[in-house]
């Protein structure tokens, strides 16, 4: 093993410094147990971001006030039946847990610590309600010192700005957009290059997670977080555009099209622009779109369908030339610090636009009562001493991994970690902290461990174990009265943190464990559903967070399927198709007010879409092949009005490439009228 960097080591000095303030605090203003307060501390800090850490704080300081005031109103009122005691606490947890899980920002803290705070405040005083309130009240003062000790030491002693990993992925990200430019005007795609792009999608999510925590951050980056909001919407915005180009190219390759020496001569005029990377100045822009316009060909009522191909070609370059011109020019105004939020970027203040769940979070909730009943049935049954130690540690450990689609096997590690953990504790419980008399010589027995662990926590390959281990000696420590620990009491109270971590573990693969297909099916259903949505709607509706949604779903589907399951995805199903379709579906709804004439079987296509995404896994039939060929007749033999025309045109061509890829060209050369009447 390495030794540690610098910032390794900074980073554990900075959590025992601020766990050491919380111990020393809570000991001299008598609080009832000091080592929650030193537990906390560690908690807080599993992230090396002052940014992140000082809103966790935030959301975990309101998330146990919550929980504390829950404990108060549950224990007492309900103490003399123990079974609705226990129903009332686990139906707290699992819809504290649920509500969490529907926000997948550092938000979802709130109800995550209000579940199991509550279950941490209100187990241990079920045998004497009486004085729960001042034990609620002394937890929540001790958790708080913890936290707020926390976000003071990170933000005072050199805090770590979290603004270089957030503009270091969205340099990557704008590189790696490039890139994928570069590569769909140059030529053919390898299919490794493929692979990378759809990887793409999951990094913009993770950096959306990640700069979510910026508006907390000490640098001066907080000032500008809507612009980078926005800035990630519109790199967002590329990857459906570049998407559409990428197939129009290919569909022209597929008919044996060769693109003219004009067209090759601006397709290189692009790259050249995107490769170099710097700042389109709006002269330049101009130059682009009038060079794409001199190429676009018109729209007519007998044009061909490779015409209509360029045309769509044409109209996505437009999009793409625009938009990355706008994603440098954001970037720019982000390094010159502009702290004033433009009209776009106030609009992306809203960040419920990430895939949620509602059935997995609800199945994760059930899987938290269940465990929490199962711990306080035996509890309740056996009289056991340490039942409530095992509740505890089951409505924890049930929301620690809630988010994975199988949470068994880092419950396994930290049930065999816990389990490691047991001499470290015994030693600190039973020999060490008894022949301490004074706090400087209590710092100083704590030091090595909480050291090396912390330090290894924030090493990927050592995380989960280093935590598992540091929790499992700074639990015992929090659980127990240091000054009356005796081996059976240990015994008794280790035994009751490994049984509730058990239990946790065998309820989450019996009634929340969803294999890798399953996720992705649910996942691929929701873009479904969503697609359905804005295609039956009446109205027409914003899409931004829409494509977000998806773009992210994108990444999701990338981290879920095996290796084997992605060769053969490009082939399949394309993860961007979902976001392709709905770009097209907005255009058609958007066009519908300014096509009287041929808004009727603009509306019946649509229809037609939406019948068909009712119908879960099934391919798209030759009915809705022939409705998409009618109405395509239709707008196209319609004189036009407006550039509303043009892009439902480019709309229609882009669904028939997304649904019938491999479908012969339009056949304009056949009945006429009988493609019209599938219209009507």
């Amino acid at each position: 093993m390495k030794l540690f960097t610098r910032d390794e080591t900074l980073f554990s000095f900075k959590c025992y410094i601020s766990a050491m303030m919380a111990l020393y605090i809570s000991y001299s203003i008598g609080l009832a147990n000091p080592f929650w307060a030193m537990m906390t501390a560690y908690v807080v800090t599993t992230q090396p971001w002052a940014g992140s850490i000082r809103s966790k704080a935030l959301y975990r300081l309101g998330g146990t006030v919550l929980g504390s005031a829950a404990a108060v109103a549950i224990v007492p009122n309900l103490n003399q039946s123990p079974l609705l005691t226990t129903a009332a606490m686990a139906l707290w947890v699992g819809g504290c847990l649920y509500i969490s899980l529907l926000d997948r920002t550092p938000r979802s803290y709130v109800f995550m610590l209000a579940g199991y705070t509550a279950a941490l405040i209100g187990f241990p005083a079920v045998d004497n309600p009486l004085g729960l309130f001042d034990k609620g009240i002394s937890r929540v003062e001790e958790i708080s010192l913890g936290i707020m000790c926390a976000a003071l030491v990170h933000t005072i002693i050199l805090p770590r700005s979290i603004a270089p990993v957030v503009i270091g992925g969205l340099d990557k990200a704008l590189a790696d957009a490039r890139a994928w430019m570069i590569s769909a005007l140059r030529g053919p795609i390898p299919e490794n290059d493929k692979q990378d792009r759809r990887k793409l999608a999951n990094d913009i999510t993770q950096l959306r997670l990640t700069a979510s925590h910026i508006p907390y951050d000490t640098s001066n980056i907080r000032w500008s977080a809507h612009l980078l909001r926005a800035l990630l919407n519109r790199i967002i915005s590329l990857t459906p555009t570049i998407s559409s180009i990428e197939d129009r190219l290919n569909a022209l390759q597929d008919t044996g099209q060769t693109l003219s020496t004009n067209w090759q001569h601006v397709l290189a005029q692009i790259s050249e622009c995107v490769e170099a990377g710097t700042l389109l100045e709006p002269g330049k822009l101009q130059t682009l779109h009038s060079a794409i316009d001199t190429i676009t060909p018109d729209i007519k009522s007998d044009t061909e369908w490779e015409t209509l191909l360029l045309a769509s070609l044409a109209t996505r370059l437009h999009e793409m030339v625009n938009t990355y011109a706008k994603c440098l020019q954001m970037r720019a105004d982000l390094d010159a610090g502009i702290q004033k939020a433009s009209d776009e970027s106030r609009s992306t203040r809203r960040t419920a636009d990430l895939h949620i769940d509602r059935g997995i979070a609800l199945q994760s909730a059930m899987a938290a009562a269940i465990a929490i009943g199962v711990c306080c049935v035996f509890w309740i049954v056996t009289a056991w001493p340490q039942g409530g130690t095992a509740a505890m540690m089951a409505a924890v450990f049930s929301c620690f991994f809630s988010t994975l689609d199988n949470p068994v096997p880092p419950l396994r590690i930290f049930l065999r970690y816990t389990i490691y953990s047991i001499p470290i504790s015994a030693f600190y419980l039973l020999v060490a902290l008894p022949s301490v008399h004074s706090f400087e010589m209590l710092a100083m027995v704590i030091f090595p461990t909480v050291f090396v662990l912390s330090a290894l926590a924030v090493r990927p390959a050592y995380a989960l174990k280093a935590m598992a281990l540091l929790f499992g000696v700074l639990g015992s420590l929090a659980l127990m009265d240091v000054n009356q620990a005796t081996l059976d009491i240990y015994l008794n109270s280790i035994t009751g943190q490994i049984a509730g971590t058990l239990v946790a573990a065998l309820v989450a693969s019996l009634f929340r464990t969803i294999s890798a297909e399953r996720a992705v099916l649910r996942i691929q259903n929701a873009n479904r559903h969503d697609l359905l949505t804005l295609a039956s709607t009446k109205r027409l509706l914003l899409t931004p967070h829409l494509t977000s949604r998806m773009l992210d779903r994108v990444g999701l589907l990338q981290t879920r399927l095996p290796a084997n399951a992605r060769e053969e995805d490009s082939k399949v199903a394309d993860p961007l198709l979902a976001l392709r379709i709905g770009n097209d579906i907005a255009v058609l709804q958007s066009a519908l007010p300014s096509l009287p004439r041929t808004a009727g079987s603009i509306r019946h296509l649509l229809d037609a879409l939406a019948s068909y995404l009712r119908k879960s896994g099934q391919q798209p039939d030759n009915a809705l092949l022939q409705q998409i060929d009618g109405t395509l007749a239709h707008v196209l033999q319609t004189p036009a009005i407006g550039p509303s025309h043009d892009r439902a045109v480019v709309a229609m061509v882009g669904l028939r490439r997304g649904l019938f890829p491999q479908t012969a060209n339009f056949p304009f050369h056949g009945p006429l009228n009988a493609h019209m009447s599938q219209a009507k």
